[in-house]
This record gives C-alpha cells, sequence and structure tokens, in this order.
C-alpha cells in the first residue's frame, strides 16, 4: 500500500515533495470515487442501466405507475429488460416489502401453469398426495409478473379474469374461495391487439391487464446506452471469471454500437460475457467482438418471412455455438421449442 518512499538521508523539500504528491493524489482517488457513485446512480436505476432520453422517460414512468395498484402491461421485443422494469415497479410501491414472483407463461404447459397458480387440494389428481398452495396465494400482498402473458390459453384468460374482478379463487379440486390480493404486472412480446384480431386472446382480459402500458425501447433505439452497458457487463463477467479485464478500447465501442442487435441487452451481455472468458488480455477490443457479424441484407421480395426467420435462428445459433439454452433465451422461446424448430427446418451446424 505504500504511494511512495524516501532514502535515507533525505532533505526536508524532498519529504514536503512527497507528501505533496501523496495528498495530491488522495485528492483526486477521492473526486474520482465520488464522481464514479455519482454516475452510477444518474445512469441506473434499480439494475436498470442507461443514460438516453428514452430511459430517462422510463425512470420518470416508474414511480408514477409504482404508486397505484393498476394493472401494468410491459411491452417491448425479447431482452429488452421487461422483468427488471416489473422488479423497479415492484420496489418503488408500497408492496415492496411483500412478495414478488415471476412466471413465464410461456414456458409451462396449461395444465401444468393452472396447478401452480391456483394450487390444489389433496387428490385432486393422480399424484396429488398433498394438498399445495399455488403462487396466487403465496404472492398475495405482493407483486405478480407474468412474462409473455400472450402464450396462455383463452381457459386460462377467463379463469385469471374471474380472479382479478372477484379478489378470489379456487383451488384445483376445491370448492372453497381463498381471497387474494396482489398487483398484476404483465409482459410481452406480441401485439396484443393482432392476437386479439385473430382470436387468440380475449379483448376483457386484454383491457383488465392493460390498465397501464409502458413499452420498452429496443436496444438498436437507445445506442448511446451500450457503452454504458458493455462496461456495467464487463465488470459483472470479470468478477464472476475472475479474469482482469478492466478496459474496452473505444474501436470495440465503435463496434458494439455500430451492430443491430435483434437480441437486445440480453444479446449483448452474452456477447460481453463471451468476450471477457476469451480475452487474452486485460482490454477489450474490437477483435474480441469478430463473431458478431452484421446480418446479410436480401433484396425486397427476395425470401419469403419463413426463410427470414429461419436465417435468423441459423445466425444465432451459430453466434452462440449452437448453446440452446442460451440461444432460446435471445430468440425468446423456450428450449423445447426451439429444439421443434430445428427438427423441422432440418437446422444443422456449419462444420
Amino acid at each position: 500500500g505504500a504511494s511512495d518512499y524516501l532514502l535515507k538521508p533525505f532533505k526536508p523539500d524532498q519529504l514536503s515533495l512527497v507528501m505533496e504528491r501523496i495528498t495530491c493524489h488522495q485528492k483526486i482517488t477521492r473526486e474520482y470515487q465520488y464522481l464514479k457513485g455519482h454516475l452510477e446512480q444518474i445512469t441506473r436505476f434499480d439494475n436498470i442501466i442507461g443514460q438516453s432520453a428514452p430511459m430517462k422517460k422510463l425512470y420518470a414512468v416508474i414511480p408514477e405507475v409504482a404508486r397505484s395498484d393498476a394493472s401494468i402491461l410491459i411491452t417491448g421485443e425479447t431482452g429488452t429488460g421487461k422483468e427488471l422494469v416489473a422488479r423497479a415497479i415492484h420496489a418503488k410501491s408500497l408492496r415492496a416489502e411483500l412478495p414478488f414472483i415471476a412466471i413465464n407463461c410461456g414456458a409451462l404447459p396449461d395444465t401444468l401453469m393452472e396447478s401452480e397458480l391456483f394450487g390444489h387440494k389433496k387428490g385432486a389428481f393422480t399424484g396429488a398426495a398433498h394438498a399445495r398452495k399455488g403462487f396466487l396465494e403465496i404472492v398475495s400482498g405482493g407483486t405478480l409478473f407474468l412474462d409473455e402473458i400472450g402464450d396462455i390459453s383463452p381457459k386460462m384468460q377467463v379463469d385469471l379474469l374471474r380472479v382479478l374482478e372477484e379478489k378470489q379463487m379456487f383451488r384445483v379440486g376445491s370448492e372453497t374461495p381463498v381471497a387474494v390480493d396482489f398487483r398484476l404486472v404483465s409482459a410481452t412480446r406480441h401485439h396484443l391487439e393482432d392476437r386479439i384480431q385473430e382470436g387468440g386472446f380475449r379483448e376483457d382480459f386484454y383491457y383488465r391487464v392493460n390498465v397501464i402500458k409502458i413499452r420498452l425501447p429496443a436496444l438498436r433505439e437507445r445506442k448511446d446506452d451500450i457503452g454504458l452497458l458493455a462496461e456495467h457487463f464487463m465488470e459483472k463477467y470479470s468478477h464472476e471469471t475472475t479474469k482482469i479485464v478492466d478496459r474496452i478500447r473505444p474501436d470495440a465501442v465503435t463496434l458494439l454500437t455500430s451492430y443491430d442487435w435483434p437480441g437486445n441487452v440480453r444479446e449483448l451481455e452474452n456477447a460481453i460475457e463471451r468476450a471477457v472468458v476469451l480475452s487474452r488480455s486485460r482490454t477489450l477490443t474490437a477483435e474480441d467482438f469478430s463473431f458478431l457479424q452484421p446480418a446479410r441484407a436480401a433484396a425486397p421480395g427476395s425470401k419469403t418471412l419463413k426463410a427470414v426467420q429461419k436465417d435468423h435462428i441459423l445466425r444465432v445459433l451459430d453466434e452462440q455455438d449452437w448453446q440452446i439454452t442460451r440461444s432460446a433465451q435471445i430468440l425468446g422461446i423456450n428450449r423445447a421449442t426451439l429444439y421443434k424448430i430445428i427438427k423441422r427446418d432440418q437446422l444443422k451446424k456449419d462444420r
């Protein structure tokens, strides 16, 4: 921890100069720590990072909507951080000390989701050896976050609508009502208005969950935040991997900013993690992100929608070295669905 040293014998003027350098260095260090902390305060909001104009608008909205108990619908592309916003709303609400439960509706089949949400009584079905509380009971008093609410079945929509209107529910196999009180925050990547027109989403349920709507911008709409996000993820994975990677060169930031990020913040995080793991120095350069190849542009009308979708899925798989779990997260689908697509479209890893 020594800042400097003196060789004996030394003159008083030498000691004076050394002490002056040390005090100056300490002053600069304190100012740096203060400015760094201040910058983190103005660029982070409950783990949401950004200082661009769209994010500042979001920061202003969250405390306003958190004060009420109105249902909130968060819309945005996959990987934009919808659950982070839901958690921030809960943290700023009067229910902050009570449970927050997040459920991915797209990952659960209808029968399992009913049991998970409503619970069941003993003997309600084969294997129900004990009575079990559902998440609607457990979260009572807190906030329930339903991610990808557009994927739930019409029957489940009816059941949830009844719970929201009557403030009570029934366990599977039981006729005894249970009072529940929770704040509902939902999220979707779909345009639910289109789903209503197609008959896949109930209009009455839509109006019940969409009292307040918050749209999250895609990462390409707030490119000013890419540098901040990159530094945040670099610090995070540097600690997790115990590798000293603490700098990112301007050419790397320029490359990251020019990329389109179809997987949004989640894809950026995966890219930074990969770069940190494979980096051979403490500085990330543009070469560390050479795997980010721009999407090939097709001539207008030269490809069908299915072909474009196939190309995109294949590109994400290649970028993630065919790691199914990560690829499914970026694409916003579950692993089982991705396996089905790979089998259906006969996708193969490029040797």
